[in-house]
């Protein structure tokens, strides 16, 4: 299939790689022109200057790129080139609103528009094990799912445009509670003077395990925070939640504290530790 892809960053420049491996022709755009050239020449696809080039006749445009202002400013630039009966699908974290606008504006065109934002973070990009969630017209995401299946490992259809957005946004609910949780759990053992590694041991064969703790629990212990997803990206996220939940009415008390809690990690220097780094205000001197 013919691909163009814009946001060839730490995502979706291992995504468009395994869209390439899998024999596509894919042609690449990113805002930093030098990283387009470097991931072109590593991979083998196309280098383009512009979104419109990239989209340049192709039959599906991938997106993956910041926020809702970037993701409107590129569809807009893409459906230039895209003809009807073409496919955007768009792997950003976004809000439900702008996934239902850019599917109305696409469809005037003769363009379907998925919202398709993934979990997994950057080693399932790099892996092509991305768990997708996908908002939008079920028709068309069954023509495209042999090509996302080149870098997912599961990929579930969960209804109208916005609906994918609106899952991935259940997703950062649950990791938010999780993580604070495993911050807590690993400062009480410290506090407690109880060796970190055989706690983890003991409790994470029951019903305390979870992705988080096998993967976060001794590096957290350690004051390690370089891996990973942002913490300003998780702010991003979860702005976007509470300001759904504005709209739809849902309770989201400890989501909310959550992400004030992360608002004291950026203050402390640590915009771009990962996650896990709810346990580094805990572990600051008083």
């Amino acid at each position: 299939m013919k691909i163009g892809f814009a946001g060839l960053g730490v995502m979706g420049g291992p995504m468009a790689r395994h869209l390439v491996d899998a024999g596509h022709e894919v042609t690449g755009f990113n805002r930093s022109p030098d990283k387009a050239r470097t991931w072109a020449e590593a991979t083998g696809g196309r280098f383009a200057e512009t979104v419109e080039d990239a989209a340049d006749g192709a039959e599906l445009f991938v997106l993956c790129v910041g926020n809702d202002d970037d993701v409107r400013q590129v569809v807009t630039a893409a459906l230039s080139r895209l003809g009807a009966g073409s496919v955007i699908v768009d792997h950003t974290t976004t809000s439900a609103k702008i996934a239902r606008e850019m599917s109305e504006l696409a469809a005037g065109q003769g363009v379907v528009f998925l919202d398709a934002p993934v979990s997994g973070g950057q080693a399932g990009a790099e892996n092509g094990q991305l768990s997708v969630m996908v908002g939008g017209d079920a028709v068309a995401l069954e023509r495209v799912r042999p090509v996302l299946d080149s870098y997912s490992k599961a990929i579930k259809h969960m209804g109208p445009s916005g609906a994918g957005q609106l899952t991935k946004m259940v997703n950062q609910i649950a990791i938010a509670g999780v993580v604070q949780g495993l911050a807590e759990a690993v400062h009480f053992a410290q506090s407690a003077g109880l060796d970190t590694d055989a706690v983890y041991d003991a409790v994470s064969k029951g019903a305390a395990q979870s992705w988080q703790m096998d993967n976060r629990w001794k590096t957290a212990a350690a004051g390690q925070f370089e891996f990973g997803f942002a913490v300003d990206w998780m702010r991003k996220d979860l702005g976007l939640v509470l300001d759904e939940a504005r709209s739809n009415g849902a309770q989201l008390e400890l989501t909310a504290l959550v992400d004030r809690f992360y608002g004291e990690v950026q203050q402390m220097g640590g915009a771009r530790w990962d996650t896990s780094s709810l346990a580094a205000r805990l572990q600051k001197p008083s």
